[in-house]
Order: C-alpha cells, then sequence, then structure tokens
C-alpha cells in the first residue's frame, strides 16, 4: 500500500501524497512545535515541511520508514528556523490605566506560545520508541516546552527525538547529519591536525567554553579558549582525530602522534557542541572512555 502510494506520488499524484503524509501531520506539527516553543512558528515549519518531502520525495530511498524520513525532514526545517530566526520580540505592558509593580526577574522566552489539546488529539497516542524517557502529558506542558527553549538546537533536536520520541541514537544521527554538519567537521579536523589555532578560533561561537571533566578546569570566551589551544597545540604537538558520537553529538577520539612516527598513543575524547555553523562548546574526556566507543588505546605508527 505505502509502496503504491510513493510510486503516485513520485508520478505527481498530490491525493497520493497527501494519504501518504496525513497520517503524520498531527504529530510533526506537535513535534515543530516543541522545537519552536510557537504555534505559528511550527505551523510554517510544518508546510515548508510537507513542501520539501513532496519536492524530495524522488530521492526517499526507504532505508528508513516514512515516518523517520519526514521526523528527518521536519527537525532539520525547525533547526534553520532556529539558526536563522529573529524570534518575536517582547513586547511593552499594555492593560490600560495599570501600572504593574517592578517585576521579579525578565523572561528570556518571550516568544513562547500555548497549543490548544486539540491539536494534540492523535499526536499523543503514537507509539513512542524504547528510548523515550518522558510521559506525554509532561513532554507538552508549558514548563517543558520553555526549559527546552533554551537548549543549543541541535541538543534541543536531540533531546527531543531520543527521549520524548525515543529514537534510537543512530536513528537520531542519521536526522541530523546535515551538509552544514559534514562542512563544520571538515574544517574543524583540518585545523586541528594541522595545530591551525586561527582557523580553529574561526569556527567558534564568542561565547564558546570548554570543560574537561573530572578535571575542573574551564574556559569561557573565544579568547581564553584560544590560549588553551595554543597552549595544547604549541611546540609541535598534532594529534589525529577520530569520528564518532557521544550523547547525540560529534565526538573525536585524539591521538598524539610521536615526533618519532611511531604509535600514537589516545589522549582522550572530545565532543562538540553545535549552534548553526559554529561550536559554542567543547568538552573534554580522558582516555579512558575511549573503548566505550569502541575506539582503541592507541593507534599504529602512520
Amino acid at each position: 500500500m505505502t509502496r503504491d502510494l510513493i510510486t503516485r506520488a513520485r508520478a505527481g499524484d498530490g491525493e497520493a501524497f497527501r494519504e501518504l503524509t496525513e497520517p503524520y501531520r498531527r504529530e510533526l506539527q506537535v513535534h515543530c512545535y516543541r522545537m519552536l516553543g510557537s504555534l505559528q512558528d511550527a505551523e510554517d515549519a510544518l508546510q515548508d515541511t510537507l513542501l520539501a518531502a513532496w519536492q524530495g520525495l524522488g530521492g526517499f530511498e526507504g532505508r528508513a520508514s516514512i515516518r523517520t524520513w519526514l521526523y528527518r525532514i521536519a527537525t532539520n526545517r525547525c533547526l534553520n528556523a532556529l539558526r536563522s530566526a529573529s524570534r518575536r520580540p517582547a513586547k511593552e505592558w499594555d492593560v490600560p490605566e495599570v501600572e504593574p509593580p517592578e517585576p521579579t526577574r525578565l523572561g528570556e522566552v518571550v516568544w513562547l506560545e500555548p497549543i490548544p489539546d486539540a491539536l494534540l488529539e492523535g499526536a499523543m497516542d503514537v507509539p513512542l520508541g524504547p528510548e523515550a524517557r518522558y510521559e506525554r502529558t509532561e513532554s507538552i506542558s508549558l514548563a517543558f516546552v520553555t526549559a527546552l527553549q533554551v537548549l543549543p538546537p541541535r541538543q534541543l533536536a536531540v533531546l527531543i527525538l531520543r527521549d520524548v520520541l525515543g529514537f534510537h541514537a543512530n536513528e537520531v544521527a542519521d536526522m541530523l547529519d546535515s551538509p552544514a554538519e559534514r562542512a563544520i567537521v571538515a574544517k574543524f579536523v583540518r585545523a586541528y591536525e594541522l595545530g591551525d589555532v586561527d582557523a580553529l578560533v574561526g569556527l567558534l561561537t564568542d561565547d564558546v567554553s570548554i570543560s574537561m571533566p573530572p578535571i575542573p578546569f574551564e574556559y569561557a570566551g573565544r579568547a581564553a579558549v584560544a590560549r588553551f589551544h595554543a597552549s595544547l597545540l604549541g611546540q609541535g604537538r598534532r594529534y589525529d582525530l577520530v569520528p564518532t558520537r557521544a550523547n547525540g553529538q560529534l565526538a573525536f577520539g585524539l591521538y598524539l602522534r610521536s615526533p618519532a612516527g611511531g604509535i600514537r598513543h589516545g589522549t582522550g575524547l572530545l565532543v562538540l557542541t553545535l549552534t548553526g555553523d559554529r561550536i559554542c562548546a567543547f568538552t573534554r574526556f580522558d582516555n579512558s572512555v575511549l573503548p566505550w566507543f569502541g575506539l582503541p588505546r592507541s593507534l599504529p605508527s602512520r
């Protein structure tokens, strides 16, 4: 049935495309709402998703289900919106003839909008994957959606896809793989392996940070992070990077090259947090974690 609908939709049958996607429309709208916190923005992202799916159906290879494929498109449309959007600005107090007392604090998520329960019907009873960690009602509460909005975009997407919807880690990694990510990975690996601190710093946000548990040292801001990497990569010290993923994020095993070209010993794991096409955080772990990711303690000489 699904294969027939795909064939017809690829041939330009709009009704077949509607039958193919309509079962997922409501849950995709709720997914976009969780990511964006705004019902209006969610509806825009949903329409962009369906348009992209219609235009890209010829490229659907069937390696994942239609539902997973649609979630991939929707998630990346929302990430694009988060990276580029000027969110709805704060507005002035507008109750005539009422002067409010001084507020305790100012809220951060001023673009938050409610979603009617009527739009949740059919979206909240979909089967959740085994990775889901949140109850359905909790995952759509205003408090939960508000908390999501202050997360970096990719971390937000990973949390929703894994802990709310229960997709497997490899499915999430496939959904979030994008040309922008591949581009920054290539630039980062080249800069790090060459010891090019200036090129590395060019990939960072202004408020980038480094932490390295269990060592309590932390560095915040581009200048501090630049100094740290200058010391780490100074005196001709060079590393080879082996890619992996951790916590739904890009990660690399770090292997120190021997000056004599001998065995390259693993020194740790570096996990990157991205925002848009920039790196906003590094988290370094010692080499004891390398085997957890199927990475060797050392690499043979080159």
